[in-house]
């Protein structure tokens, strides 16, 4: 599996990172019996926010959608929708209990994804039934259940229009690569489930397309099964932190501007490690096609001895870091190598990520 040899596009448009895997159709059930089986698991969710630091409008309400993933009571939604909550409300089916109230317990800025529970005890929900996103092929028909625009429980279908895409939601979207589809999602519809025609749910819907027609995308179910855990047992996914945003720069292209082919540091996060050891970004705005550049940062040739020669290397390195790893940077500045060694902290939640949030 090749990745693109850039990292995101910073407009919404999806770029392709994997090509999926071929995997036959499991199922072939009437729309009517997955919607049937998918609704009681699926609940609708309402926050009140205040906003301390605001001199007006300090009460604000998000509305989004959630899924029961367990006999627990734990609610998978997205984390755009319960940051900051003081208050949250989940509806669930009429013939059950009504309004329930319910926590947080854990939540990721990076996949976007938390975990929410009843604080009720005893109350137990229907759970989903949950699939698999390895190996989706493109055009597989999906259906996305949930609340949009505070309307009772709806449905749209649609396929898989691509997987593996990387949106540019978080600073680091690339090491979670999402499922597009083109089932419409409308506010409301965040955090609700994307299932297959077996009923089983494949992804986590999050993003819809304000500049593209049924371009919207959905969190894999892998990477939720996977995040899951950590979440409900740590209150949020450890991450190191080094706090370098850029993209690989082609042989090609670094001949052009005459730099060293490597990792073109655009930004640097204020505090951050790249920070401290005094990495620095661009400042110079260069515009190739759609693609917007910031030149004239350094850039990093090797990271622990190994060249950063493609992005599966830049992957591969970064998701093996751990917190409280020393890593030796190794970039070029105006001609001269330098290398320089900096210790990982873990990645807190940064004000990019509370920016993002009020914006999703």
């Amino acid at each position: 599996m090749n990745r693109a040899t850039g990292v995101c596009a910073l407009a919404f448009g999806c770029t392709l990172l994997a090509s999926p895997g071929a995997r036959a159709a499991e199922c072939d059930r009437p729309w009517p019996d997955v919607f049937r089986e998918t609704v009681p698991a699926t609940v609708r969710i309402v926050v009140i926010i205040i906003d301390p630091f605001s001199l007006t409008n300090r009460v604000r309400t998000n509305a989004g959608t959630g899924v029961v993933i367990d006999d627990e009571g734990h609610i998978v939604t997205n984390a755009h929708i319960v940051y900051g909550a003081r208050e949250i409300a989940v509806t669930v089916d009429p013939d059950l209990d009504g309004v329930e109230s319910a926590k947080i317990v854990g939540l990721d800025a990076i996949s976007d994804i938390a975990v929410v529970r009843l604080t009720r005890p005893g109350v137990r929900l229907p759970k989903a039934r949950l699939g698999t996103s390895e190996g989706l092929e493109i055009g597989t028909e999906v259906m996305a259940v949930g609340y949009p625009f505070g309307l009772d429980k709806s449905a749209t279908t649609g396929i898989v229009s691509g997987s593996g895409r990387v949106v540019p939601f978080s600073p680091t979207s690339w090491l979670t690569p999402m499922l597009q589809t083109d089932a419409a999602i409308s506010p409301g519809n965040s955090g609700g489930p994307l299932v297959d025609r077996c009923g089983a749910v494949i992804g986590v819907n999050t993003l819809y397309g304000r500049k593209g027609q049924n371009l919207n995308c959905a969190v894999p179910i892998d990477t939720v099964k996977a995040l899951v855990p950590e979440l409900i047992e740590k209150g949020r996914v450890v991450r190191p932190w080094h706090g370098i945003h850029g993209r690989l720069l082609p042989a090609m292209m670094a001949a052009a501007f005459g730099v060293e082919p490597g990792f073109l540091v655009e930004t640097v996060e204020p505090g951050s490690p790249a920070a401290k050891i005094g990495l620095r970004g661009g400042s110079l705005r260069v515009t190739i096609g759609t693609e917007v550049f910031l030149f004239g940062g350094d850039v990093i040739t090797k990271v622990d001895g190994v060249a950063l020669k493609n992005m599966d290397t830049v992957v591969g390195i970064v998701q093996a870091m751990k917190v409280g790893d020393v890593v030796a940077i190794e970039y070029q500045r105006q001609g001269y190598t330098i290398t320089s060694y900096a210790r990982l902290p873990e990645r807190p939640l940064l004000p990019g990520d509370v920016q993002r949030f009020g914006e999703q």
